[in-house]
């Protein structure tokens, strides 16, 4: 698959996930990416800086148009934490980490991304409003409660499964047939 094919699914993927979690400027939108999946290998494999950076190319516009920070979780060598911009960090008051993701530490999708953010920090944790997860990185660590699935109209990207969830405040007490989400929004 062409690189170009990989950055239009994946700014397609971004743009419908956007338009249905209905993200406001400021929120947190995570994604969790491996590269390997994209390029037909085992996740934790074949790590393709290439793909990774197709896929951030697509990512990156759309999120920036709607002032919507884009949270990178990196790989199980670096416990998943996330890369994210020092702003949002301060934002949210979230602990910054030591560390620096390198392609085999931290995975091709999170180095990508450290290099290209204008003040990348890691922290160790985020609770984003909507995320995608391409290729099985597990990124429900890393969501608000209440996750909702999303289906696109695409459902991988490359050759990586692609899986998209929104999260929604919880509905306690009452009749949950009263509230709507625009109501408690």
């Amino acid at each position: 698959m062409e690189l170009s094919q990989i950055t239009a699914q994946a700014r397609t993927a971004t743009e419908e996930l956007l338009a249905a979690a209905h993200l406001e400027a400021g929120d947190i939108f995570v994604v969790g990416c491996s590269s390997s999946e994209i390029v037909g290998g085992q996740i934790g494999h074949h790590s393709s800086m290439d793909a990774a950076a197709a896929v951030l190319a697509g990512v990156l516009p759309p999120l920036q148009q709607q002032g919507v920070y884009l949270a990178a979780q990196c790989c199980e060598h670096l416990n998943r934490a996330i890369v994210i911009e020092r702003e949002a960090a301060r934002r949210y008051n979230l602990p910054i980490v030591a560390a620096v993701p390198q392609p085999h530490a931290g995975g091709s999708w999170a180095t990508n991304c450290w290099r290209t953010f204008r003040e990348p920090v890691l922290v160790e944790e985020i609770r984003a409003a909507a995320g995608m997860d391409i290729g099985g990185t597990l990124i429900g660590m890393h969501l608000r409660r209440v996750a909702v699935p999303v289906r696109l109209s695409l459902d991988h990207i490359g050759q990586a499964i692609l899986l998209c969830a929104r999260t929604r405040p919880p509905f306690i007490g009452g009749a949950r047939a009263v509230y709507s989400e625009e109501e408690v929004r």
